[in-house]
C-alpha cells in the first residue's frame, strides 16, 4: 500500500505535537491537550477555506448545472463504495454489506459507472461507513482531539482510519496510464464536492458560533459518535469540513 505524502505528515505531526503544546486545564477536560496549536491551524484552515476553498464552492455550485453536480456526487460516492462495503463486513452487518455490495453492481452498470443511484432509486439506499467508525464500533477511543492543516478535525483513531481504508480502495493497487492524474482529479473532486455540499451549513454555523473552534469540536464528536452508534444526525450537525 502506498501512503500519501500527507498522511505520512499527518502522522509525523500529531506526533510532534504533544511536545509543544502546554495542555490547560480547561483543554484537558475537553481531551484537547494541543488546544492551542489546535486553534492556530484551525484558523489557518478557516483563512484557506475564505480565501480559495470557499469561492471556488460557489464558483462551482453557480457554473455547474445541479444534475451535472448530482452525477459527479454519485460517481465519487461509488468509488468510495468499496470502503464502505469493506467496514461494513468488518463490522459484521451482513445486511449493510448486501445492500452495499448490491449498489455498486447497480450503479456500476445500470447506472453508468455510477453516475445515476438507480440503486437508491429502487429501494437499496446507500450509508457512510470508514474504518474510523469501524474502531469506535469495536470501543476504541477518539484519543486526544487533534486538527491538521487543509484537513481539519483528525484524532488519532480517526487518522488512523485514514491511512487503512487507503488499503481498502482497489485504486490503491490497480496501475494504469494516467494513474497517478486521475487520483489527484478524484480527491480534488471529492474535496470540491464535499466543500459544495457543505456552503450553507458552514456559513450558517460560523455565523451563530461565539467560538467556531469549540463548536465545530463538538459538531464533530457528536456526528462521529451519531455514525458509531447508528444515530441520526441532523443537516445542522454535520462536520464543517475545513
Amino acid at each position: 500500500m502506498k501512503i500519501s505524502l500527507p498522511v505520512i505528515s499527518a502522522l509525523a505531526l500529531s506526533l510532534v505535537l504533544g511536545a509543544c503544546s502546554t495542555p490547560s486545564p480547561e483543554s484537558l477536560a475537553q481531551n484537547d491537550p494541543w488546544e492551542k496549536t489546535n486553534r492556530d491551524i484551525f484558523d489557518f484552515d478557516v483563512r484557506v477555506d475564505h480565501a480559495v476553498a470557499r469561492p471556488i464552492a460557489k464558483g462551482y455550485r453557480a457554473a455547474v448545472p445541479e444534475p451535472v453536480r448530482d452525477g459527479i456526487h454519485n460517481a465519487l460516492t461509488n468509488l468510495n463504495a468499496p470502503v464502505v462495503l469493506a467496514n461494513d463486513v468488518l463490522q459484521g452487518d451482513g445486511s449493510k454489506a448486501a445492500s452495499t455490495a448490491g449498489r455498486i453492481v447497480i450503479n456500476s452498470t445500470v447506472g453508468i459507472g455510477g453516475l445515476i443511484d438507480v440503486a437508491s432509486k429502487i429501494g437499496i439506499p446507500g450509508h457512510e461507513n470508514d474504518f474510523g467508525i469501524t474502531l469506535g464500533k469495536n470501543g476504541i477511543a477518539e484519543g486526544s482531539y487533534l486538527v491538521l492543516p487543509f484537513a481539519g478535525p483528525k484524532p488519532p483513531r480517526d487518522l488512523l482510519g485514514t491511512v487503512v481504508d487507503q488499503a481498502f480502495d482497489p485504486l490503491t493497487y490497480i496501475q494504469f496510464h494516467g494513474r497517478d492524474t486521475w487520483m489527484v482529479v478524484r480527491y480534488g473532486m471529492s474535496v470540491l464536492d464535499s466543500r459544495t455540499s457543505q456552503l450553507d451549513a458552514i456559513e450558517s454555523i460560523e455565523r451563530s458560533s461565539i467560538d467556531f473552534y469549540a463548536t465545530t469540536r463538538n459538531l464533530y464528536r457528536q456526528s462521529r459518535n451519531a455514525q458509531i452508534n447508528e444515530g441520526k444526525v441532523g443537516a445542522a450537525d454535520d462536520l464543517p469540513n475545513l
